[in-house]
């Protein structure tokens, strides 16, 4: 497996370490009992697996690390899951919610 994968300039990799942007909040809405990423202007509904993912998005942990531990909670191998999380994040970076380094 790549431990780098670049679509749309992003260059999102396993190595990359998310963050919601500064200007994101990631929030629980009790009412409707879902998360909720509230930006200026504007509330992003996010599924069940995104919220999964941009839960573990601190800036610290790697794609790598958010993989190693979805891995278990989806019953999959986090190699498999990877990409799909690579390709999550590059869509949520090209939107401004997240950076990454």
């Amino acid at each position: 497996m790549a431990d780098r994968v670049h679509d749309d300039g992003q260059g999102i990799g396993l190595a990359s370490r998310p963050a919601l942007a500064p200007h994101m909040k990631l929030r629980r809405d009790s009412v409707r009992d879902r998360w909720v990423v509230l930006a200026p202007e504007r509330i992003l509904a996010p599924n069940a697996e995104a919220a999964d993912v941009l839960l573990l998005c601190n800036g610290d942990r790697t794609v790598a690390d958010i993989a190693d531990a979805l891995a278990p909670e989806y019953d999959s191998e986090a190699h498999t899951i990877a990409a799909d999380i690579i390709a999550l994040l590059q869509e949520l970076a090209a939107s401004g919610v997240i950076k990454h380094e």
